[in-house]
């Protein structure tokens, strides 16, 4: 197995120089930097990660806490995640908080007591949480911003005003409207962002606020059933629109022929559901690649504090939705 000194050797620079660069220190041009790590990759260099650990205090380890593992657009985000941390040498830690802030504190709990060198959290709720203010590690949002820390989220209102112009494309000037969680921003900025888009020439028939969890409440149900002079339905996310689809299934409406509907997120169910969904697409893998350089950065001690990185979204046109 190769050792330092074999790189030092290879390269013609000295031990603390790959030492340097392997520990991802910051004192090392980026030529010098780059040579040496292809000398370790082309030679099979790894490293005595518990020996580092006790050397210098650093795990090479980070935190990954996600609200819920059943909605699959947060396996997607970890995918995105631990294949950009994997490549920097990173392990990552998942903790699914089960969609409850104890399950939440519970994971930070752990992850601290494993001495993970930082988190990157997508929160479950909008409060933050009071252990957060002694945090001693470094932590890196995804999709939920908080006062004082680096996020990264995709531009929800974007999407809503993609939804908005391509209704009326579709001539659909009556809609309904089943809204994600209304004390969360990024759902809120979605449907502000549609009912914002055209307020003359889109008129809400109705509105009822579900989970992201796709768990449809009586008055989600009732709504469908009625559906009032809604020819589109427009869901906060795309497992809200999965269960609608299904409801109004059962109920023996036809989408799209008697109701459009679309969703938000472009999950993978999205494509080999009956009929295809229509949807916003969020850059899941860019998202997650971003979140871990960001923490990158602050590992090497870059003060990020508060910036923010938000992120295009696209429309994808499927099947989900007819011309009215």
């Amino acid at each position: 197995m190769a050792t330092l000194k074999d790189i030092a050797t290879a390269v013609g620079v000295s031990v603390a120089t790959v030492s340097n660069v392997l520990n991802d220190r910051p004192n090392v041009g980026r030529v010098i930097r780059q040579k040496v790590l292809r000398a370790a990759n082309k030679m099979g260099y790894r490293p005595n990660r518990a020996a580092q650990a006790m050397r210098t205090g650093r795990t090479r380890a980070i935190g990954l806490v996600l609200p819920d593992l059943t909605n699959p657009f947060f396996p997607e985000l970890a995918q995105a995640v631990e294949n950009t941390a994997r490549s920097l040498g990173l392990l990552v830690c998942l903790v699914d908080s089960q969609g409850r802030a104890e399950g939440e504190a519970n994971g930070f709990a752990l992850l601290m007591q494993h001495a993970v060198d930082g988190i990157i959290w997508c929160p479950v709720g909008p409060r933050l949480p009071p252990y957060l203010h002694s945090a001693t590690r470094p932590v890196v949002l995804i999709d939920r911003p908080r006062p004082g820390f680096p996020v990264v989220h995709s531009d929800y209102v974007m999407g809503g005003h993609l939804l908005a112009a391509y209704a009326l494309r579709m001539g659909h000037t009556h809609v309904g409207l089943l809204s994600g969680p209304q004390n969360l921003a990024s759902a809120r900025q979605r449907r502000d962002g549609f009912v914002e888009a055209f307020p003359r020439d889109i008129k809400v028939a109705w509105e009822v606020v579900v989970g992201f969890d796709g768990v449809l409440n009586a008055a989600a149900l009732k709504a469908l059933q009625r559906r009032g002079r809604a020819t589109l339905i427009v869901a906060g996310n795309d497992l809200i629109a999965i269960s609608a689809m299904r409801c109004l299934a059962e109920a023996g409406v036809r989408v799209p022929e008697d109701v459009s509907i679309t969703g938000f997120d472009n999950i993978r169910w999205t494509d080999v559901v009956t009929p295809r969904l229509t949807t916003i697409a969020q850059p899941v893998g860019a998202i997650g690649a971003k979140a871990v350089q960001l923490m990158q950065q602050r590992l090497s001690g870059e003060k990020i504090s508060g910036q923010r990185t938000i992120f295009d979204v696209t429309l994808i046109e499927r099947d989900s939705v007819r011309r009215n």
